[in-house]
């Protein structure tokens, strides 16, 4: 007997079970996510607004996470929502207000989320013909630059009362700029999507002869305008010393969004949420403690992973796992069922093995058996000399057997 290592016999069985570990790993392979992107660029709006203050908030918090968040300056919401429907503009997220994206392709973008209440703010020089938009025609309105959220807006609702820009002087004056010309009388109507608390409103407010308007066909126009949302200012809200505004005012609001193209990493979905509701989740004047950021008041569609968080929250490894640990145990958590294959798989082989090798060896034992079963029955000579040479055939099969040693 030849004392080798069978290791063809070892291959037979082994190389089936390697070949379905390898052919299970490249398939789980094909589920594993890509790692999120460490820079992302977001498109805010001027240096001195309300987007690009809150962009710094982002890029501080995400900095903690190993993001580096690049802030675009631009001209406002509807530039940002142009260079995120340019695939080739380096820009993943934009800060984009409610009536904006009306030009936009809605199944090129997505949101993750509505993050405050901007009022529109329409504020008067002159007493206008009637007491709402409609009695603005022929006058000199200052409704921002092109490009601006608030220009957008502003059309849209002059237009919704007949107003066009053939009816009417649009002129490009907007915060402080646009109350300092409505003081000088250079234009009658200023309006200012801005904050309760911004400057340019207050000094509005405070200026002599100059009059804050109020919506009272508010409802009409938000089942009209689906991203507006009706604001209800209270007197002295603003000021109690001064009686800011001196009357109850009804407003119109769109909301301030984040939005994305859809193919935005899953990953940073969360985080940037996270990150939003770090920043936005504070009470204000018409925003309730964590009503933002929201599902509602978007203008498109929200993202499927963005749906997913707002009903449930952040994934349960983010809130206790870093941002780059959550993701990596996150990617390679499909890799787990090759691992399931692979453990009944290890177990098997030995015994597969071993019954392989015992087979040939019990197939000679059976040539045995049978030759001693043949001598209990008394053979004649010669019939014992024909069971001689079949055991000297088996004794030649057995030498040239290869098993391993521990079966020799």
């Amino acid at each position: 007997m030849k004392w080798r290592w069978a290791w063809r016999e070892q291959l037979s069985v082994v190389a089936p079970a390697v070949i379905a570990a390898v052919v299970t790993f490249v398939i789980a392979l094909q589920w594993v996510k890509p790692a999120p992107p460490s820079r992302v660029v977001i498109a805010a709006g001027r240096a001195d607004g309300a987007y690009y203050w809150f962009a710094q908030q982002y890029r501080s918090r995400l900095a903690r996470e190993g993001i580096a968040l690049e802030i675009r300056e631009t001209s406002g919401s509807v530039e940002n929502v142009r260079l995120l429907e340019d695939t080739n503009s380096g820009v993943d997220v934009g800060f984009v207000q409610g009536g904006t994206g009306g030009g936009a392709k809605t199944e090129t973008l997505v949101s993750l989320a509505s993050l405050y209440f901007e009022p529109l703010w329409v504020f008067s020089g002159v007493a206008p013909s009637r007491s709402d938009l409609r009695g603005l025609r022929g006058r000199r309105l200052a409704v921002g630059p092109e490009g601006s959220g608030t220009r957008a807006v502003a059309v849209t609702l002059l237009a919704a009362n007949g107003i066009t820009p053939a009816a009417a002087r649009l002129l490009p004056q907007t915060g402080t700029e646009a109350v300092n010309a409505l003081r000088r009388g250079a234009v009658e109507v200023a309006f200012l999507i801005a904050a309760p608390g911004s400057p340019s409103v207050t000094e509005a407010l405070r200026a002599p002869g100059i009059t804050l308007l109020s919506f009272p066909r508010a409802d009409a126009y938000t089942r009209r305008f689906p991203f507006l949302t009706k604001l209800v200012l209270p007197a002295g809200a603003l000021n109690l010393e001064s009686n800011l505004p001196p009357r109850e005012t009804v407003l119109l609001a769109p909301a301030a969004t984040l939005v994305v193209r859809p193919d935005f990493h899953p990953a940073l979905v969360d985080l940037v949420l996270v990150t939003a509701a770090a920043v936005h989740g504070q009470r204000g004047l018409f925003e309730a403690p964590q009503q933002f950021p929201s599902a509602e008041h978007l203008e498109f569609p929200l993202m499927r992973e963005a749906e997913r968080y707002h009903k449930s929250g952040p994934p349960l490894l983010a809130r206790y796992l870093p941002f780059w640990a959550a993701t990596l145990v996150d990617r390679v958590k499909v890799l787990v069922l090759p691992l399931l294959v692979l453990v009944p798989l290890a177990r098997m082989v030995p015994p597969a093995y071993r019954w392989r090798v015992r087979s040939k060896i019990i197939k000679r034992y059976r040539d045995v058996v049978e030759v001693d079963q043949a001598l209990s029955r008394r053979p004649t000579a010669a019939e014992c000399a024909e069971l001689l040479v079949r055991l000297e055939h088996i004794e030649d099969e057995v030498r040239n057997l290869r098993v391993p040693l521990g079966y020799a």
